[in-house]
């Protein structure tokens, strides 16, 4: 296992589809954790050194987290339709037609970034108002909101970038750029924010101009490794790649908006949270974007593991081998559950010692922790669900969870967050009880789905 972990961190070229299922597992699992476990960084180092400045600089940051959901939900689909064909096509060892869908995602994630960005920038503080901020929340995080918002193309094209290494089996190639990407936000936040020698202070602005920079170098990371890709067997993508290619254009976008919509409704749902959160004062707000910070620090080694269900699936099914994509997903989803049940169990009896780390306000850490707690009895149900869910958009299934999660989240989640906190007069903890049920309604579904099958079906 040890000599299988080692290879796996420097670059295997091992064909995923025929080698032994948990060494395949180990082989793509490992970087694609790890890649994860660096995304999460960001999230986690933003928000302890944001932490210092006060509840309202907290709070800018969780609106202004909440208002890009739309560019990750946007972000996360391209990344699935790009996972269901690039996959698809290594499994079926064909990378010319892997090179020609990366090209295509490259080209739809320029135009989305292009768009988003400038709207987004333009809007900021409009946005950060309709979220209910307050004046002095508004006064002192409009400047970050437009520099989160206007920068968005580095998430794009990070998000992007990855998914059709990972997809192609160099998942190294994405934990390695997320590796660069993170150790210069950990140097550059807390110089930009404090201030350092003729370095000014920058407050909140600091944190966003650290991790758009540090993001924008993981890009350039990533496009100088694919331009090297005549002398990359698995993507000999070139220039000429990027050239409209309508067919499998059309094949794209159809794939990715209907992962983007099934990611947007559960990222708004997090927005209808939050609104319902704004009522109960600054404190709430931040208790929860501290609490929610910590969550996905520690859940997105999970959905790594989940992911790689995806590339898994997509190549299995392009080799022809169905019941090696089922089994396959099986393997992960038993590694997440026992992967979460440690953690959850953990966060939910250290939640005030861990949430203390970050915050020192009696008020904050009290909703942050009755948040955490929560939320974290939920996360065996969850690891469940995320990989069943990233196993049918890695066949190309994109549909089955859209209606999961149009159940879970908006049939569920937000008017149970509503009559728990407002009408059976919860507060808070009503919201929070809301994210741990929705949760487990989706696993529930997509377990049952998953086990019909309809998904080894489906063509892209």
């Amino acid at each position: 296992m040890w000599s299988t972990l080692r290879e796996a961190v420097r670059g295997s070229q091992e064909d995923l589809t025929t080698v032994p299922l948990r060494r395949a597992v180990l082989l793509l699992a490992t970087p694609v954790v790890l890649e994860m476990s660096m995304e999460s960084l960001f999230a986690i180092v933003d928000i302890f050194y944001v932490s210092r400045l006060g509840s309202e600089a907290i709070a800018t940051v969780g609106l202004t987290e909440t208002m890009l959901s739309p560019v990750y939900a946007l972000s996360i689909g391209l990344s699935a339709g790009a996972t269901a064909l690039i996959s698809r096509r290594t499994g079926e060892k064909d990378p010319e037609g892997a090179a020609v869908a990366a090209g295509q995602v490259i080209l739809v994630a320029l135009v989305y970034a292009a768009v988003i960005g400038a709207a987004g920038a333009l809007l900021a503080p409009t946005l950060l108002s309709a979220m209910g901020a307050s004046a002095s929340v508004l006064a002192s995080g409009a400047t970050y909101a437009r520099t989160m918002l206007g920068g968005s193309v580095t998430i794009f094209l990070l998000f992007v970038f990855s998914a059709i290494f990972r997809s192609a089996g160099d998942a190294v190639i994405a934990m390695r750029s997320l590796w660069l990407a993170n150790g210069l936000n950990i140097a550059l936040a807390p110089v930009l924010i404090f201030g350092v020698g003729p370095i000014p202070a920058h407050g909140v602005l600091g944190a966003a101009i650290a991790t758009t920079v540090s993001r924008g170098v993981g890009v350039l990371y990533q496009v100088s490794v694919l331009s090297r890709g005549p002398r990359r067997p698995r993507l000999p993508f070139e220039r000429r790649h990027l050239g409209p290619r309508p067919r499998v254009m059309v094949r794209l976008v159809r794939l990715a908006w209907t992962a983007t919509i099934q990611v947007l409704v559960e990222t708004v749902s997090w927005l209808g949270l939050v609104r319902i959160l704004s009522a109960f004062g600054s404190a709430a707000v931040a208790g929860y974007t501290i609490a929610m910070r910590v969550t996905t620090f520690v859940l997105l080694p999970a959905l790594g593991l989940a992911t790689s269900a995806a590339t898994l699936v997509g190549q299995n099914l392009g080799a022809n081998e169905p019941e090696r994509a089922r089994r396959s997903v099986s393997t992960i989803a038993l590694y997440n559950t026992l992967f979460l049940l440690v953690i959850g169990a953990t966060l939910a009896v250290a939640a005030r010692s861990v949430l203390g780390v970050f915050t020192s306000d009696p008020s904050v850490l009290a909703y942050g922790a009755d948040c955490l707690r929560i939320v974290a009895i939920g996360f065996v149900t969850f690891a469940y669900g995320m990989v069943t869910i990233q196993a049918f958009n890695g066949a190309g299934d994109p549909m089955t969870p859209l209606a999961i999660n149009l159940g879970a989240f908006w049939g569920l989640r937000v008017p149970l967050a509503y009559v728990l906190a407002v009408l059976v007069d919860l507060g808070p903890r009503g919201v929070f009880l809301a994210i741990t049920a929705s949760y487990s309604a989706q696993a529930i579904a997509g377990g049952v789905l998953f086990r019909r099958g309809r998904w080894q079906r489906k063509k892209v």
